[in-house]
């Protein structure tokens, strides 16, 4: 992982620049409205964050807290930084931060076509839960959900 990355809670300050991230990473993006309600109005969400030396924001991850289960919503890094540990970086902050808020698991969905990002989280432990059946409205494709004991 890169050694001058450092990770942060998002704050309402940073909803455009991880909203162009979100834009630029997903077929159906999150709106920039969603991304302010999770900052005001969702007491579940928490947001990490990767910032590079330059105070700019590389890639972002959330996750719902909800009574002991922490539910991955979204994860994206920009372009130009992907392949450097990044990813792995914002899972490692959010199981981390999940585990200090007290939840005993954590789980998410990904397109059963992304196996880069499901052998990263084989890597952090996780494992296949099951399938959700058309669970991406671009294309209809399936959702493994995987999961893992915190």
């Amino acid at each position: 992982m890169s050694s001058d990355i450092t990770y942060r809670k998002m704050v309402s300050e940073d909803v455009p620049e991880v909203f162009a991230i979100e834009h630029a990473s997903f077929p159906i993006p999150w709106t920039l409205d969603s991304f302010y309600y999770e900052m005001h109005e969702n007491q579940y969400a928490y947001y990490v964050l990767a910032v590079d030396e330059s105070n700019n924001i590389i890639g972002f991850c959330g996750m719902w807290m909800v009574i002991d289960a922490a539910q991955i919503t979204n994860v994206a890094v920009t372009e130009n930084a992907r392949g450097r540990g990044i990813g792995e970086g914002l899972m490692r902050e959010a199981i981390r931060i999940a585990r200090e808020h007290g939840m005993d698991i954590m789980s998410l969905e990904v397109r059963e076509s992304n196996t880069v990002a499901q052998n990263l989280y084989r890597k952090l432990a996780f494992q296949d839960g099951g399938i959700r059946k058309g669970y991406y409205t671009d294309n209809g494709e399936d959702a493994l959900v995987m999961w893992v004991n915190l």
